[in-house]
């Protein structure tokens, strides 16, 4: 097979994760064990960069240098969520064929593989010979013909983490604890909260994802079962949860939310949800006085350095590896997918599938969280979603804590405080 030599781009779009630095470093590495690319360019800020000719020359930069981006979160070359209008493709287009890039790598979601798709279709259009890969990348762990998407262990992992030290302070001074988390349309990210549990009055208590409906009525009723059984509660929801008409309860309780250039609401730009759900506990709960507080995670857990997952780093240097060794082979365009392999053990490994599963043409556009992971009630996570979202995030660190005891022996005063670290 003759190989089709040239220049290649890469860029990184969307919201920066803890390990999208991983598949960048990939694509680097990657290229140079192949003679079909000759020189790589990083496009800052995405097409931004792009249409503006502000390139980074990658393959100058020092092996030692890339070990250290790799892991470092955030995105090395910046990000954006432009918007692919018809007069902003051709002058990527333009580009592309002033330099000579042949091949063009982009880390995103799945709007970014509907970016990819564009300029592959409108390089076909004009006969203009281009591969295009697109790299998957998201915390939300919503891209569809995936099991699992590269960040989203790592954020995983942060939520978790992030609960375990919630539910200890809870514990020790006991209230109501209420935290948002992302996901907009889908519950990945607010489920593995589920994984700070260890004992069984361990919160979160209460778990609210955006597959099921919101009631306020049925959440007050739930915060108080809660409270009488243990005396406190710990809740994790999502900042997409809906009302019964399938309106973001954000939007209804927020003005003027921001909105990106695909359209999307801000979510995670206000704490008005937070607020407004320990507002309305606080009206509703018998009882009290209540300690009530309302955190919201927002970018929190995206970039957090501590809490990178070496299962996350390593898949998502992968696919960016792969995406390189895609682009040898006849395929003109794809997206790199990771599937679960089976076995008892987890393993992973990828595949190059069509850019139009990622992103459809038509409805869903994301991928949802299944329902075997969510409770009858929609109020909780089930077991079910321990084993899919263990292996991703690693283990967890080790907790001790005293037994209570209900009827202490009477001790000789000899015997008392002669444990390690008395004398």
């Amino acid at each position: 097979m003759t190989r089709m030599r040239g220049n290649a781009i890469v860029g990184q779009a969307g919201g920066p994760t803890a390990v999208i630095n991983e598949s960048l470093v990939g694509v680097i590495e990657e290229s140079f064990r192949h003679d079909h690319i000759d020189r790589l360019y990083g496009a800052r800020h995405g097409l931004t960069g792009v249409v503006s000719e502000d390139f980074i020359d990658l393959k100058r930069q020092p092996k030692e240098l890339l070990d250290t981006v790799a892991r470092t979160p955030s995105a090395a070359l910046g990000t954006s969520r432009d918007k692919l209008t018809p007069e902003f493709r051709e002058k990527v287009l333009e580009v592309f064929q002033r330099h000579n890039i042949r091949y063009f790598f982009y880390v995103g979601g799945n709007d970014s593989a509907a970016t990819v798709q564009a300029i592959h279709q409108a390089a076909r259009d004009a006969g203009y010979e281009l591969k295009a890969i697109h790299i998957p990348k998201t915390i939300d762990n919503d891209l569809l013909g995936n099991d699992h998407c590269p960040g989203f262990g790592s954020a995983a992992r942060f939520v978790a983490m992030a609960f375990i030290g919630d539910n200890l302070d809870n514990r020790a001074l006991p209230g109501i604890k209420i935290n948002v988390l992302m996901g907009r349309d889908a519950g990945f990210l607010t489920a593995a909260s589920v994984l700070a549990r260890r004992r069984e009055d361990d919160g979160p208590h209460l778990i609210y994802v955006p597959e099921r409906v919101f009631d306020l009525d049925r959440f007050a009723a739930d915060v108080i079962g809660v409270t009488k059984r243990f005396g406190r509660a710990v809740i994790a929801i999502s900042e997409g949860i809906r009302d019964p008409y399938g309106k973001h309860w954000t939007t209804r309780i927020a003005q003027n939310l921001e909105q990106d250039s695909f359209g999307h609401v801000q979510l995670s730009g206000s704490g008005a949800l937070a607020d407004f759900l320990a507002g309305f506990i606080r009206s509703n709960l018998p009882g009290g006085p209540w300690r009530i507080r309302a955190d919201t995670f927002g970018y929190l857990q995206r970039c957090y350095p501590e809490s990178i997952s070496e299962t996350d780093a390593r898949e998502a240097r992968l696919v960016g590896q792969m995406a390189v060794i895609y682009s040898i082979q006849d395929f003109t365009a794809g997206s790199v997918a990771l599937e679960r392999l089976p076995g008892v053990t987890y393993a992973s490994g990828v595949e190059l599938i069509p850019l139009d599963v990622v992103a459809p043409p038509t409805p869903p556009f994301t991928r949802s969280l299944p329902d075997k992971f969510v409770n009858e009630a929609g109020n909780n996570i089930t077991d079910a979603y321990l084993p899919y979202a263990g292996p991703l995030i690693g283990p967890l660190p080790p907790l001790g804590w005293f037994e209570q005891i209900t009827s202490a022996p009477v001790e000789d005063s000899a015997s008392i405080a002669t444990g390690p670290g008395f004398s």
